[in-house]
This record gives structure tokens, sequence and C-alpha cells, in this order.
């Protein structure tokens, strides 16, 4: 999966999962709050119960003859009774009355006006803990149902957001094929114009070359460029690297010669400045890749007139330019796949996405610093 479509997935991941998990936890506070109100006003509805019971025991005790008078005690609910100011009388809990009272987190408390006054009680008090095994069973249910609802929405948003990205998939794909073809086709006619230039010039020296001539070398060059791109990104999965010892600057020079005549054609300077000879173990193939497209895009998004100074360090390998630059905004999507800052000078976008291939691949690293229409300068680092 390329890395755009891997960002679309994830921008269509993170906006579906969020509103629906939004939605789904509202869905379970609505569900957890009238789940945990039924709880409570089953133990109210018993409260209210053992209150009617006890009122019947008050007037009973109220009625009855005996000498000694025996409270109801029980070891489910706690009781208390109170007279007409408050004050209390008997029970196996006291605490203020309230008509206030509400139940709290811990306690249910239920309270009740006694008409007629029997024994002298004008109200009555019941509690009772509050149910806190059913609640947290039905806490249980509903994180099980959060983490239940979690996993199938992210499969099913998975599937989903690879039906999204399927189109995009399919016209890179369309995109990748048309490349294919279009390196196969231009292989062979690319292959002999190099040819025949080469020998023209190796083998007759004394023509006198016209600009005519010097035009179709340098078209047949950036062909050429064209087509290496293209050949690489068409065989980078399955393209076998010889790492071996090279010397960078040895390479530097002789591309630098390559690309002089295309670089004459805006009239660029190209300065190579060596401050120590370095050798890298790489793949010369994935070394001239990286030179060519960052010298190629020096050119070819440089002024007329302009200038290109390429630094070779121990640590280091820099290429810059005095061309049109990057908008900041650019510089975030600039390295992806088929995306180019500035369409006026052609290419398929591919360049910069080699290079960060190659990068990746050898654990070095690439800084870009761009000002828009003052210059690029591309460093790679590889002693990091």
């Amino acid at each position: 999966m390329l890395q755009s479509e891997k960002k679309s997935l994830v921008r269509f991941l993170v906006i579906y999962m969020t509103s629906t998990m939004v939605l789904f936890s509202i869905a379970s506070w609505i569900f957890y709050t009238s789940s945990k109100q039924n709880i409570i006003e089953k133990q109210q509805q018993s409260l209210k119960y053992e209150a009617s019971h006890l009122f019947s025991t008050l007037r009973q005790l109220h009625q009855s003859n005996a000498q000694v008078l025996y409270y109801p005690n029980t070891k489910d609910y706690k009781s208390a009774i109170y007279d007409l100011n408050h004050r209390y009388i008997f029970g196996n809990f006291k605490t203020p009355i309230n008509y206030d009272t509400n139940s709290s987190n811990k306690m249910l408390i239920y309270k009740q006006k006694v008409e007629p006054y029997y024994l002298g009680t004008a109200y009555m008090l019941l509690s009772q803990p509050l149910n806190q095994k059913a609640i947290y069973e039905l806490q249980q249910k509903v994180v099980l149902m959060m983490v239940t609802a979690l996993m199938f929405f992210s499969i099913l948003g998975y599937f989903l957001g690879r039906l999204f990205v399927a189109p995009m998939r399919e016209s890179i794909e369309k995109m990748n094929q048309f490349i294919q073809d279009t390196t196969h086709e231009l292989n062979t006619p690319i292959s002999t114009i190099l040819t025949n230039i080469e020998m023209i010039e190796t083998f007759h020296p004394e023509i006198n070359y016209t600009d005519e001539f010097k035009r179709i070398e340098i078209a047949s060059k950036t062909l050429s460029l064209i087509y290496d791109d293209l050949s690489y990104l068409k065989l980078n999965h399955n393209y076998h690297r010889e790492i071996v010892n090279v010397d960078i600057e040895e390479l530097l020079k002789q591309r630098v010669i390559y690309f002089e005549s295309i670089a004459k054609t805006k009239e660029v300077d190209i300065e190579l400045v060596i401050k120590e000879s370095v050798t890298l173990k790489i793949d010369r193939n994935d070394a001239i890749r990286v030179i060519d497209n960052l010298l190629s895009n020096a050119i070819k998004y440089n002024k007329i007139k302009g200038s290109i100074i390429i630094v070779l360090d121990k640590d280091y390998l820099s290429i810059k330019d005095s061309g049109i630059g990057i908008k900041k905004d650019d510089l975030n999507f600039i390295q992806q796949r088929f995306q180019r800052a500035n369409s006026s000078e052609g290419g398929f976008g591919v360049g910069l996405d080699i290079v960060g291939q190659v990068v990746s691949y050898y654990n070095f690293k690439l800084d870009i610093i761009s000002t828009y229409n003052q210059g690029s300068q591309f460093t790679i680092r590889w002693d990091i």
C-alpha cells in the first residue's frame, strides 16, 4: 500500500471510529444511567414496601396491651422513627431527618410520614446500602459492550476503509501499468539513440556538431533518465542490490559531466566542492539514482543563468540550487510518488520518491531546506 493510500485510510478510520465511538458512547451512557436508575427504583420500591410493613407493625404495637414493645429489627434494612418535632424516638440507626434527604452514592434513604401518630411517631426513615454488586455488574457489562463494539467497528471500519481507497488503488495500478508499458516500449529506441550518439562521438570526432545534434543528445539523455526512474519503480520490490564500496567523489564527477550538456540549455553553472573524498557501501545504481534525480531537479527547476553548488563531505552530500524553490505547504508531500510542487516543468513526480526510498533503505537522512523563489538545498547525511 502506497503512502497516499495509507494516509487516506488512516484519515477515514480516524473520522469513522471517532464519530462511531462518540455515538456509541452516548448510547452506552444512556443505557447505563437508565439501567442504574432501574436498580435504584427497584430498591426504593422494596424500601417503600418495608415502610408499609413497619407502619402496620406500629399500629399493632399501638393497639397492643403488651407491657414490652419490640421494635422490628431486620438485617436487610435499617429504620428509625421520629416525632412531630423531628426528634429521634427509636430505631437501629440514627440520622438527622430532613425533608430534602436524597439517596447518596452508597446509601438509599426513604422517608414516610406516619398518620395517625401511632406511639407518637410522625415520621419513619428507612435506609439500605445501594446494591453495589448489581451496579458493578452493570458497569462490567457496559465496558464489555464498549470493547466488543470497538473491535467490531474497527474491523468493519478497516474493510470499509479498503473499499474507500479502492478507487485510488485502481487508479494508481492503472498508472503503474501504464508506466510499465511505457518503459517497455521506450527501452529499444532510447538505447539505439544513445548508442549511436556515443559511436558518432567516439569514431567520428572530426564531425562539426551542430545545435540540432546537441539537442538530440540532450533529449536522449533526458529520456534515458526518465526511463531509468520508471524502470527503478517497476523493479524496486524485486531489485537485487549489489552492495560494494563506491567512490562517491568519482561518481559525482561522472554524473556532473553527464549533466553538463543539459545544464547548458539553461546556462546553469555547476560547481563541485569536494571537502573530503568519501567511499560508501552502497549499490552503485542506487547511488546513481539519488545523484541523478537531485541533479536533474536542480537543473529542471533552476532559473536561467542560475547556479548549482554540490558539496561532498565525509558526513553528507549537499546539492544547492538557485531555482524557484518550494512553497512551505508543499514540503509536506513533495516526496510522495506522482506529486509535483510545480507542474510547469513536466515529469512524473517520481524523482524525490525514489530518493526517499533509497535513503530509507540505507537508513540515511534527507534534509530539505527551501525558500520559495530563492532556491532549495537537499542534503543526504549518512553519518547518523
